[in-house]
């Protein structure tokens, strides 16, 4: 079941489409990764899903039922780059604060916080100022204030940023909790290397369109050029082959890439008729960071959509 669901969003900014008729469906409990070059639209559609723009045209769908703000905002947790903590005011008092904004009692939010408090090593913070902390150690007081009233959807935009790889690990192993205990999380991020790791589907936009989206696995597979590691015990001596091309080598490994109608048993045949000893033979597919590039880089030249008379 699709925790949410987008069709046809859009939204015009004087003669500009910052979404242009954009629609995907995000699976409950996965982990979902909004990716996109600066300017392409996800800050637009991100403020669309938390109810702070309205769109222009096309629907919302949250939990099966059209979006109402009313309703569905407090059942959101939404992290965005830019931190909106009061810096003058108290950690404790202003956790209490935004717990209670999203509707938890007095009684409720002490004992979350306590909690989550001693779980990221907090507790000594309680009368200090945002103010007197780090960029690290704000960045988990966002995270730690974004999720004290269990959203069923949690929105995280560059959660990592400022962190050491301490507690960067320490909140990535939070949100697979949270996802393994049925919340969604909705992760924006310019770090290819953490979507592949953290995300199970993706969508790419771009200029204010969708450019692709699926499951990581499916879309690195879609984007494949039959490409193979091959390990040898050493290397072969070099001879023409007829099913495919060597693209690389580094020690005693070849990247060999499969000419059109052949297949991977037709490269293998080949090395062991010339004796060749082989230990390892892999796909290479691609990383998200390259199909990314290459998918950017693509729509490089085109102009912005414009709305026209």
């Amino acid at each position: 079941m699709a925790i949410l669901e987008l069709q046809n969003l859009k939204k015009y900014y004087a003669t500009q489409k910052a979404v242009d008729d954009i629609s995907f469906s995000i699976p409950e409990g996965s982990i979902f990764g909004l990716l996109g070059p600066n300017g392409a639209g996800k800050t637009t559609l991100l403020r669309m899903i938390t109810g702070i723009f309205y769109p222009d045209s096309g629907h919302i769908f949250f939990d099966g039922k059209k979006f109402n703000p009313v309703d569905d905002i407090p059942k959101i947790g939404y992290m965005p780059e830019e931190r909106g903590l009061y810096k003058k005011m108290k950690i404790g008092e202003q956790a209490l604060y935004l717990a209670q904004l999203k509707g938890m009692s007095r009684h409720d939010a002490m004992k979350k916080i306590k909690e989550w408090f001693v779980k990221f090593e907090m507790e000594s913070w309680w009368n200090k100022k945002v103010n007197d902390l780090s960029k690290g150690m704000g960045q988990k007081l966002q995270f730690v204030t974004t999720v004290l009233h269990n959203p069923k959807l949690l929105i995280l935009d560059e959660p990592f940023s400022g962190l050491d790889p301490v507690n960067s690990n320490l909140i990535k192993d939070e949100i697979f909790k949270l996802a393994q205990n049925g919340t969604t999380i909705i992760f924006s991020t310019h770090r290819m290397e953490q979507v592949e790791e953290i995300c199970g589907h993706i969508v790419l936009v771009n200029k204010g369109k969708k450019i692709l989206d699926g499951t990581v696995s499916q879309v690195k597979n879609d984007f494949k050029e039959h490409i193979f590691k091959v390990g040898f015990d050493e290397l072969p001596e070099k001879f023409m082959s007829h099913s495919f091309e060597v693209v690389g080598s580094k020690d005693t490994f070849l990247n060999v890439k499969i000419k059109d109608g052949n297949k991977p048993v037709n490269v293998l045949e080949e090395f062991l008729n010339h004796k060749a000893s082989i230990v390892s033979f892999n796909e290479v597919l691609p990383s998200l960071n390259d199909i990314f590039i290459r998918q950017v880089q693509e729509l490089k030249q085109e102009p912005h959509t414009e709305l026209t008379n």
